[in-house]
């Protein structure tokens, strides 16, 4: 959980939670319930850290812990919420209401177990069917969100049914409470001050990397917790997208791109994406004409978003993209965002039968519309990306860094 000592950076202060952290708390675990009781579930196992975090708020080295099994939460449909953690830690799940009873896990992973590993599995998976022969009322099918295959396979010696978790998780997160949405505003404003912070530190002369540096400085510094990509390129290396950022020195006029990806206080998730020309210097025609086709994209993507919308139908409906562009096209229009990057994923028209899924646009989903413009005949790029919520009659911007006005 985010401290929540008095720090200030610049204008921004960070102290109390904006909400009622146990309220956020209660809200997950019976979104969770509720697509168990949904899916005649006895339970869920789950070991994606961000599922444990979205059902308990406990934390212990998140990025860590996402190696290796080596820390856990099994949700009862009727009964305990229980976590494993991997060591004897009961002090960093203090005064949470989500978890009824700390375990310590016998690991079953190589680094951890070595020898041992089956033996530990055998252990591990008798006490998840002990809980389910207590609390399952004879419903022995229990979802599963990521495990290895020894895991897997001495869960079902036991007996157990296994169901795919991480959708009965993904349907679980997509909706934001009120106060989710509180928390996840506020990410935005420390992401929102770190990129003003970045844009005050461009200068020809600057490195990718210490320009990226300054990203995770102010997320850190106000109560942020990590950042899951490294997406910063600049002048050749913007075209084509996905370069992470590097060495590679900055010089003036040349255009510098970036996706946040950034996971702010309280675990929420700000993903946006700007693009800037190096210098106190004016855009180059083509550089504008990237900038105002990728704006343009935004902009007719996000308008098309309302409560009821199929997947398929804005797809169809979405802004097209220029020959020049397709084949370096993003992969996704629009993506959905909450602890990090989340269902729903809505492809382009073109990619849709071969890679969609049909779904419809629901009030409080919060999602990111994406454009990226590099041309096919080389040259640099743009990304730019907004996070909006679905309302009930539209959508609300969540995102409000300016674009440029070029």
């Amino acid at each position: 959980m985010a401290n929540t000592g008095n720090r200030q950076h610049g204008a921004m202060e960070y102290s109390d939670p904006p909400v009622d952290l146990d309220t956020v708390r209660r809200y997950r675990v019976e979104r969770v319930r509720q697509q168990l009781q949904k899916h005649d579930l006895a339970g869920v196992l789950l070991f994606d850290q961000l599922n444990t975090r979205y059902v308990t708020d406990a934390t212990n080295m998140q990025i860590w812990c996402s190696h290796y099994e080596a820390r856990c939460v099994f949700v009862a449909t009727e009964g305990p919420v229980i976590l494993w953690d991997f060591g004897d830690m009961p002090h960093l799940a203090e005064n949470l209401p989500t978890i009824d009873e700390y375990r310590v896990i016998t690991p079953f992973y190589f680094f951890a177990a070595g020898s041992r590993c089956e033996a530990n599995a055998k252990k591990f998976a008798q006490e998840i069917n002990d809980l389910i022969t207590t609390y399952g009322g004879g419903n022995r099918r229990l979802a599963v969100d990521r495990c290895s295959l020894l895991g897997i396979h001495e869960l079902e010696q036991c007996g157990i049914e296994l169901i795919e978790g991480q959708d009965v998780m993904e349907i679980a997160r997509v909706i934001k409470s009120p106060e989710e949405l509180e928390l996840m505003k506020y990410s935005v404003q420390v992401c929102e001050t770190a990129v003003s912070n970045m844009r005050d530190a461009m200068a020809p002369g600057i490195t990718e990397n210490a320009l990226w540096a300054k990203l995770h400085e102010t997320n850190i510094a106000l109560g942020g917790e990590w950042i899951e990509t490294r997406l910063l390129a600049s002048g050749p290396r913007t075209n084509p997208w996905m370069r992470e950022s590097s060495m590679r020195v900055m010089e003036k006029g040349e255009m510098m791109s970036f996706d946040t990806d950034l996971i702010g206080p309280y675990g929420y998730c700000c993903d946006m994406s700007r693009s800037w020309i190096c210098g106190e210097v004016k855009p180059t025609p083509e550089q504008a004409r990237l900038y105002q086709l990728a704006a343009e994209q935004i902009r007719f993507n996000t308008e098309l978003i309302k409560p009821g919308v199929e997947f398929r139908e804005l797809s169809r409906n979405a802004w097209p993209v220029p020959e020049e562009f397709q084949p370096n096209r993003y992969g996704v229009i629009i993506h959905g965002v909450g602890l990090a990057d989340e269902y729903p994923s809505i492809k382009h028209y073109m990619d849709f039968d071969k890679k969609g899924y049909d779904g419809v646009f629901e009030p409080g989903m919060t999602l990111c519309v994406e454009s990226y413009m590099g041309s096919i005949h080389g040259g640099e790029g743009v990304k730019l990306e907004e996070q909006v919520l679905v309302t009930e009659t539209g959508y609300e911007m969540l995102t409000s860094y300016p674009l440029e006005d070029w």
